[in-house]
This record gives C-alpha cells, sequence and structure tokens, in this order.
C-alpha cells in the first residue's frame, strides 16, 4: 500500500502536540509496515531523523503553512499536485486539515473542535479559516479518528457526522515519562524550584488553559496554608495572554511562580517526574496528553472535571470545577496536606495509564488506513 501522510509538524526540537502524535503514530507504522510505501509531505525543509526507514519517501512542498492563506495554498493547491503524482491508495492527515481539491481516499485525525465551540479561545485569523474550513472537512473525510470518545461524541451531536464514519483511537504515553529517585526528584526541584515542592502546568498558555484562575487559586492555597510550595507554569505564551500576565503582576505570591516557556523534551519528563502534582484545569480539551504523562512518572494529578479530561483521568484524579477558583484551592490544598489521597492517587493512576498506548493506537489507526483505501 502507498500512503501519503501530512507530516507538516514534524518539527525538529520544536515538537508540540499534534508533532508528537505524528511522530509517535508514524515512526511505529513505518516500522512495523515495511512493505508499504509512505510519502511524507512536509511544508519546510525536514530533519532525517523524522524519516524513520528506508520505505519513506520525503517531498518538501511549498508554501509553508503556517499562516490561514497559506494553509489553504498549501492544502488546497501543493498537496493535490503531489497526490495526483504519487496516486496514493490513500492520505493520512493527523492535524484536523485536510484537501478538498482530491479524490485521494482521506483518513482525517479530528482531536478537538474548540474553534467551532469556543471561537473566541482561538485567534482570529485562525478563527475564520477554522470556522469556513472544518466542518467542510470532516464531510470530506472518508473516516475519521478522534482522540476520546468526548470528541467522537461532539461530532456526531454537532456536526451530524454518521456514527460509523468517526472512531475514537486514544493517544499514548512516552516511555520517557518514567518515575524518578528521591534522590533525582531533589536534584530537579533545586534546579526550578530552589529545592521547594511544586505544582506543575504543562502547555501552552492561552485563555482555554485557564491559568488566570490557576494563579489566583495558587495565590488563594498560599495564603490559606502558608506552604513553600511552588506553581511552575511550563509551555510557550500563546495568545491573548494579557488576562494571564495581569493575573501575574496581581498576584500575592508571584515569587512563588516560575513561568519556564518552552521546556526541552529531554527535561520535561523529570521535571513532571519530580512535581509535588501536575495541575490541569483546562475549560475544553479534546484529550489531555499531560495527564497521561503524570500517571506514567506516578505523579497525582489535579484537573478539571469535564470534556475530555474526565475521561481521560477517570477516577485517577482529583476532579474539581475548573470555573471555581475556591474549588482549584482546595484541590491544591488536599494534595498538598494529604498524603494518603496523594498515594491512591498514583495507585489508581497506574491502573489508568494502561488504556493509554501508542502502539495500540499506530496498529488502530493501520487499519483504519486499510479501510479507508478500500472504501
Amino acid at each position: 500500500m502507498r500512503i501519503a501522510v501530512n507530516t507538516r509538524f514534524l518539527l525538529a526540537n520544536r515538537l508540540e502536540g499534534i508533532g508528537w502524535y505524528t511522530h509517535e503514530i508514524m515512526r511505529r507504522m513505518v516500522r512495523a509496515h515495511p512493505e508499504d510505501e509512505f510519502i511524507f509531505l512536509f511544508d519546510r525543509p525536514y530533519d532525517a531523523s523524522f524519516l524513520y526507514g528506508p520505505n519513506v519517501r520525503p517531498e518538501v512542498l511549498f508554501p509553508p503553512a503556517r499562516h490561514p492563506v497559506l494553509w489553504y495554498l498549501w492544502f488546497e493547491w501543493a498537496v493535490p499536485r503531489v497526490l495526483k503524482r504519487y496516486r496514493p491508495e490513500v492520505f493520512f492527515s493527523p492535524d484536523s486539515f485536510l484537501s478538498l481539491r482530491t479524490s485521494t481516499p482521506t483518513l482525517l485525525t479530528v482531536h478537538d473542535i474548540i474553534p467551532l465551540q469556543e471561537p473566541r479561545a482561538v485567534s482570529w485569523a485562525p478563527r475564520y479559516y477554522y470556522q469556513y474550513f472544518l466542518p467542510r472537512y470532516i464531510r470530506r473525510a472518508t473516516c475519521i479518528a478522534t482522540v476520546s470518545e468526548y470528541v467522537r461524541q461532539m461530532l456526531i451531536k454537532h456536526l451530524q457526522v454518521s456514527p460509523e464514519r468517526v472512531v475514537s483511537v486514544y493517544n499514548g504515553w512516552r516511555k520517557n515519562f518514567r518515575p524518578l529517585t528521591a534522590a533525582e526528584q531533589q536534584a530537579v526541584r533545586i534546579a526550578y524550584s530552589e529545592g521547594h515542592p511544586y505544582f506543575l502546568y504543562v502547555g501552552a498558555i492561552h485563555p482555554r488553559k485557564n491559568i488566570r484562575r490557576l494563579i489566583t487559586a495558587f495565590d488563594v492555597f498560599k495564603a490559606n496554608t502558608g506552604a513553600p510550595t511552588r506553581l511552575l507554569l511550563a509551555g510557550r505564551m500563546g495568545w491573548h495572554t494579557e488576562e494571564v500576565e495581569q493575573a501575574l503582576r496581581k498576584a500575592q505570591y508571584r515569587s512563588d511562580v516560575r513561568v519556564l516557556g518552552y521546556v526541552p523534551e529531554t527535561e520535561l519528563p523529570r521535571l513532571c517526574a519530580a512535581a509535588l502534582a501536575q495541575v490541569n484545569v483546562s475549560l475544553n480539551e479534546g484529550f489531555g496528553l499531560p495527564v497521561v504523562e503524570a500517571f506514567a512518572c506516578e505523579v497525582p494529578v489535579l484537573c478539571s472535571d469535564r470534556t475530555a479530561l474526565a475521561e481521560v483521568a477517570g477516577d485517577a484524579a482529583l476532579l474539581v470545577d475548573p470555573e471555581s477558583t475556591d474549588a482549584i484551592a482546595a484541590g491544591l490544598s488536599a494534595l498538598y496536606s494529604d498524603t494518603a489521597l496523594r498515594e491512591e492517587l498514583v495507585g489508581k493512576g497506574r491502573l489508568q495509564r494502561q488504556r493509554f498506548c501508542w502502539d495500540t493506537a499506530a496498529e488502530q489507526l493501520y487499519r483504519l488506513l486499510q479501510q479507508t483505501a478500500n472504501r
């Protein structure tokens, strides 16, 4: 089988959510199926480490697709030309975008439909592109994979997708996310929090992530407990960060909040494994990979009680109302003071993480590619 793949998010030393998803799925699929040919479609010069086997043929298509106008040119002009040249049996697009100008059967992964549910959560130029094209992409796809049952149900409910066209395939967790010894944890704390315990948030910073309330809740937690605990925010600044910046300026305990920016992949697993707890109080998520990675590190989790986060966490996290600063603060206090609670959540996390495996995901998606090609 000849499979074309949209690999535009495979960026050396800059992998984020969809980039990691593409990397974890495709390196397994390429190596498991040497009998197949994979055409990788990049939008800029690529790193050779992303060519996972001799059965991968890279193609760099102009223009670099990092703006709505360029998205359109790349997907509707550059991609159809290459698909026409190579005539693959199937096209796999792991980033919710596809080409409307090709007849090639297409498997589309949809990570969420947040731009349609909450338009103001997205900056203005991408917002209008998503609102116009995302429903069309979903209608055009031969088959759709979602990263959670929550997203699958949103497609069925809000976009009237036929249930038989959409399958949920969970993400996995990387093996470099693992527990650390007490000595290793202390070394990380010395490097990042003057040796003090810390709560950790991992992800980009923008309004949907609810960081403003997290900072305010951390202030309440500090005032109520006097704990030496720090709050570490690990992720790049996204868009509409004014409220977060204002919350930081107003925070009574600003000196105990560390804004780390993007943390390299070589360091992120250690940072996660040394945390007192990981915190994700996002207002809407299609999956919530940092929650699973915390389970892998055997770190307790505090997270939102809604959308896909509740599905992914199950009973292995302390769930709170993300719109209640008091509820978030109470959750932080409980995790700080209650050793038995932390141990209970870690134990449940060991069981919950078994539901999420990249090997299984790659195998399920390959079967979907076969089905898509045969339709």
